[in-house]
């Protein structure tokens, strides 16, 4: 087991297996299995390419053999940041047969978010695309390696310059028996990016025992099966995609997932209409995107089964117009990559599946709500929501200060989200007790990127909060004090920012400077008060 990572204790993962939620399989282990059962069939189509389980498990097979001769070994950590294209389950796939462990990061991240994952995480290995949307990652491969000593090696997707290629790995002819090394279901698998309120991410640790229940569990209640096709229109390193029941799910029922290379209706609606498409996911503001595009597209969207909508709360207003405008069913999901995943069943009632966010997916799934000396509230009254089960982290990778703050004595994790329950057992999300905001569906710690804007030698102090939306939900709005006559505009502290490596979701989508900030009783500054003097100058014209 990788050192620093939390574990559940034994009596509580000798009841998960003896119950048979926990069944002993790794996720490399798994997916030669689908190899053997569905053969030819399509597992991922990929622009123009179609692939079949069969060729995705022998390709993963050749890249993990290249991987062991280049030196890789069980517990290396490996960051893996890939788009929506086929080599993202090539290498993830390989990594997990060798026992490296992929550290997910997105494809918006920048200098910033990688050099901190690399470091903090220890990699050895970093994999990119070699350019996408623009942008070219073996620039930001040369200048992340310049600053870790642990990182090793570069591997790129597409023209590899001078780094290695994927594709030649891939095409490398392995041994006919290859020993790999050996790998226990209860492993750490990888790790994921938490999208918590302190600084930069904090790395999850999920084990093949807990990220395959909760997929398996997934796909019983969004009915997949070997005949469902998903669409990937979000990143796939998201939680949300990627297990949701998402595309590690798709793989476990033997269906087929077809990745988009963005959302938009555009590139999307045309896969609906080709692939015949089953089941989707979206966040609320590409729900609205897709709702308004389908009044003037002539795709034919009659495949699509369900939409999924989840990584921010959805507004029942928008959500009473998903069936009769898409005509599919919407499914809410509110989940977390810590664990907990809650969805509205498909056949709930219209009442509840446009004004709850759903309720837990497992009868092992442990729910307490809070109030602020951990009290539990009365059923449907606010408090924040706690929980532990079966696929619920028990702590952060390398993180013993913040997990004896985030987690309770007995377990169970401080999800930060404020919620009430019905009497049906159904949750709905009424906001954040953390600092955290929720730019449709990317979360921003407040603390990192006011550490960022605190870095410039104009900026005495400043505080982020976050303001409505109607179409992402929240968005950002930094208030700065500037230090004593110094200068600087909004426009110049955006290109700072940009300049240091910052993600764009991250980049405030407003600056209001003040000359102070008001005070809580114990003197501290008051968010709170902040978000009204926004309210209070878009009101008066003002801002």
């Amino acid at each position: 087991m990788l050192m620093h990572c939390p574990t559940w204790p034994e009596e509580f993962a000798a009841r998960y297996r003896a119950n048979g939620l926990w069944q002993g399989q790794t996720l490399g282990e798994m997916l030669a299995e689908r190899a053997v059962q569905q053969g030819d069939r399509i597992a991922v189509v990929s622009g123009e390419s179609r692939y079949s389980y069969l060729e995705l498990d022998q390709q993963a097979n050749r890249l993990a053999s290249s991987f062991l001769e280049i030196g890789l070994k069980p517990e290396d950590r490996v960051v893996v940041q890939l788009p929506n294209r086929y080599e993202f389950f090539t290498v993830i796939f390989a990594l997990f047969r060798i026992g490296a462990i992929p550290v997910f990061a997105l494809p918006l991240h920048r200098q910033s978010e990688i050099q901190y994952l690399c470091e903090w995480s220890e990699a050895v290995a970093y994999v990119i695309p070699d350019q996408e949307a623009g942008f070219d990652y073996r620039v930001l491969a040369e200048q992340v390696q310049s600053q870790v000593p642990t990182l090793q090696h570069i591997f790129v997707a597409g023209e590899p310059a001078a780094f290695h290629s994927l594709q030649r790995l891939s095409e490398h002819q392995s041994p006919s028996h290859i020993a790999w090394p050996p790998i226990k279901s209860n492993d750490v698998a990888f790790l994921q990016l938490s999208g918590g309120s302190t600084g930069l991410p904090k790395l999850i640790p999920r084990t093949h025992d807990d990220y395959i229940y909760s997929f398996r569990r997934s796909n019983e209640i969004c009915g997949l099966t070997e005949s469902s096709v998903y669409l990937a229109a979000l990143p796939v390193a998201h939680n949300f995609p990627l297990s949701s029941p998402g595309v590690l799910g798709t793989l476990y029922a033997g269906g087929k997932i077809v990745l988009a290379s963005s959302p938009s209706p555009d590139i999307a609606f045309p896969l609906i209409e080709k692939e015949h498409v089953t089941i989707t996911a979206l966040v609320p503001p590409l729900a609205l995107i897709w709702m308004e595009a389908a009044a003037s597209r002539a795709n034919d969207l009659s495949s699509l089964q369900v939409l999924q909508v989840g990584g921010a709360k959805f507004s029942e207003e928008a959500a009473r117009r998903v069936e009769p405008v898409l005509g599919c069913k919407l499914q809410q999901v509110y989940g977390m990559a810590e664990g907990l995943v809650n969805y509205t069943r498909l056949d709930d009632p219209e009442a509840t599946i446009v004004t709850t966010q759903g309720r837990p997916m497992s009868d092992w799934d442990e729910i307490r709500i809070v109030d602020e000396e951990d009290n539990d509230v009365p059923v449907g009254e606010v408090g924040e929501l706690l929980t532990r089960g079966p696929y619920t982290i028990r702590g952060y990778y390398r993180a013993e200060a913040h997990n004896a703050k985030a987690f309770t004595v007995d377990g169970f994790y401080r999800t930060g989200d404020l919620v009430k329950m019905n009497s049906e057992g159904y949750i709905v999300v009424d906001g954040r007790a953390k600092d955290q905001i929720n730019r449709g569906g990317d979360k921003i710690a407040a603390e990192e990127v006011e550490n960022h804007l605190l870095s410039h030698a104009s900026v005495f102090d400043a505080a982020l909060v976050s303001m409505p939306d109607s179409f992402l939900g929240e968005r950002s709005c930094a208030f700065i004090i500037v230090r004593g006559q110094m200068t600087v505009s909004a426009a110049e502290l955006k290109d700072y920012l940009r300049a240091r490596g910052l993600a764009p979701y991250k980049i405030p989508d407003r600056i209001q400077f003040v000359d102070t900030f008001p005070q809580t009783n114990v003197g501290k500054v008051s968010k709170k008060a902040l978000r009204e003097v926004f309210a209070t100058t878009v009101t008066n014209g003002t801002l």
